[in-house]
């Protein structure tokens, strides 16, 4: 069994279980239609493979009975997305692959780290190199600007914002934010009054894990009428496969979607 991050010996996997929506996504850009035969529930692109392929459960919830009826050979699962100890149970039993990621570096090791692992290196190596030019050009856009202070909700009643240690700060950095709550660790409960306290000038409003709205803008837009507000895709801040092809190009445009 592994639970690691170092590559394996070459060794052809046929059944493999993701545990992780957006490395779900990446599997799928690599070709892997044969060898994935189980994802979560919120695996929910491609939408083929959500409609098709066997659903083992939450990011957090694992369904073991349904992974044992798979008997898969390989399960690819996250440090912060799923839980340790439902992890460490599976790889008593199964080849487990654990992958970190919070900046953006990271995200590209991962991408070449799973394709040696899947015997997709050639795929995997050519994603990489696009989205780290594509990620150049963004930052090159925004180097020469001052950043925006900014905060990244994610949740309501609470309300709670992406501190500085995750992969979401990272690419507010790509955006031309900085963000107000960078010394803070993981998702952090905080209180609207310290938007003020911080000088916030750009509130970004996630479409996830919370589905903020129009009507969530309006509210905070009430309360705070000189800040811009922006509704923002979270999986374009928070999905780190193949999906950050499609973000460089959002990050871009981002301040007109006020």
């Amino acid at each position: 069994m592994m639970l690691q991050q170092n590559i394996p010996r070459i060794k052809k996997y046929s059944r493999i279980i993701s545990l992780v929506p957006s490395q779900t996504e990446l599997l799928f850009y690599l070709g892997l239609e044969d060898e994935v035969i189980g994802i979560t529930k919120f695996c929910v692109h491609p939408k083929k493979w959500f409609r098709n392929k066997t659903r083992v459960g939450g990011t957090k919830n694992i369904n073991f009975k349904t992974i044992d009826q798979l008997s898969p050979d390989l399960i690819i699962a996250n440090k912060e997305e799923n839980e340790k100890e439902q992890i460490e149970k599976l790889a008593e039993k199964y080849d487990v692959w654990v992958t970190e990621v919070a900046t953006l570096s990271d995200a590209i090791k991962m991408i070449n780290d799973i394709g040696k692992l899947t015997q997709k290196s050639k795929a995997a190596t050519t994603l990489a190199i696009q989205i780290n030019d594509k990620f150049k050009k963004t930052e090159t856009t925004f180097s020469l600007n001052k950043k925006m202070k900014a905060a990244y909700f994610i949740w309501q009643n609470p309300y709670m914002v992406a501190g500085g240690d995750t992969f979401i700060s990272n690419m507010m950095n790509y955006c031309g934010f900085e963000n107000i709550f960078s010394n803070c660790y993981r998702y952090p409960e905080i209180q609207l009054i310290e938007l003020e306290e911080k000088h916030c000038e750009i509130i970004l409003l996630s479409s996830e894990p919370y589905p903020f709205s129009e009507k969530h803008k309006d509210e905070i837009k009430n309360l705070f009428p000189q800040k811009k507000i922006i509704l923002v895709d979270g999986k374009m801040f928070s999905w780190y496969g193949s999906r950050l092809l499609k973000a460089a190009d959002y990050f871009k445009n981002i301040s007109l979607l006020e």
